[in-house]
């Protein structure tokens, strides 16, 4: 009987301690609502919230324009060489508008400057991917800015928020609470927070966008070579 009666209650503490237990993480998890701490970081985290949707927005803008960039006939050159061979010109103009991407619009430049100087070729369809990549590059600047500025702009924030936080201190007079400091200073370190989020994602975004760029205008320079080359047979 006594064992039994030692095992219940050890049971009941157990039960009691987890009940206990989960009530805690249950209210710890009411006190760290991230909206609620975003509400809490005023008026800083509502511009951080607009930097976020524009770069957002400009990040799948730009995917959107690189999936088009891509030519989906993987004989496009083999095509445009053999109306060049023949001699048909007009068809290879017609068959690069219809394509419709910047590649095909640089091979295009290289088809009208067809019987100039190889060189002369060569410069005119590199100037064409200059533009081609300058219209790829478009938003960039944007994303790179947000990048940089997001994180200046969130310690703004905690630094306005300590700020007011020691001036409700020193009107507390004598009745200053520990509570009252901790409270400021970690609703002020939310917008740091914020801006970290905010930055490393633009900044994550903006390298891999660039990188799309570098990998396109690879491509580009292929097809400058390619075209060159056969046109020099």
């Amino acid at each position: 009987m006594f064992l039994q009666s030692t095992l219940a209650q050890a049971l009941g503490d157990t039960l009691a301690q987890s009940q206990v237990a989960v009530q805690l993480a249950e209210d710890a998890s009411d006190k760290m609502n991230l909206f609620d701490m975003a509400l809490k970081g005023g008026w800083i985290m509502l511009v951080l919230l607009i930097l976020s949707i524009i770069c957002f927005y400009i990040f799948f803008n730009r995917l959107a324009v690189y999936r088009k960039t891509a030519i989906k006939d993987p004989h496009f050159m083999d095509r445009v060489n053999d109306n060049m061979k023949n001699g048909e010109i007009k068809s290879a103009q017609i068959f690069c508008q219809a394509t419709a991407s910047p590649l095909s619009r640089i091979v295009e430049k290289g088809i009208g400057l067809a019987g100039h100087d190889t060189k002369d070729v060569q410069m005119g369809m590199e100037n064409a991917a200059n533009i081609e990549i300058a219209k790829l590059e478009k938003g960039l600047s944007g994303l790179s800015t947000i990048a940089s500025a997001a994180p200046m702009i969130g310690f703004l924030g905690t630094v306005i928020g300590m700020v007011r936080a020691f001036w409700e201190m020193s009107n507390a007079g004598n009745n200053i609470d520990v509570s009252l400091l901790s409270g400021g200073i970690y609703e002020a370190m939310i917008t740091t927070v914020g801006g970290l989020i905010v930055g490393i994602i633009a900044l994550f975004a903006y390298n891999y966008l660039v990188a799309r760029v570098d990998r396109i205008a690879n491509e580009m320079e292929s097809f400058i070579q390619d075209f060159t080359v056969n046109l020099e047979k």
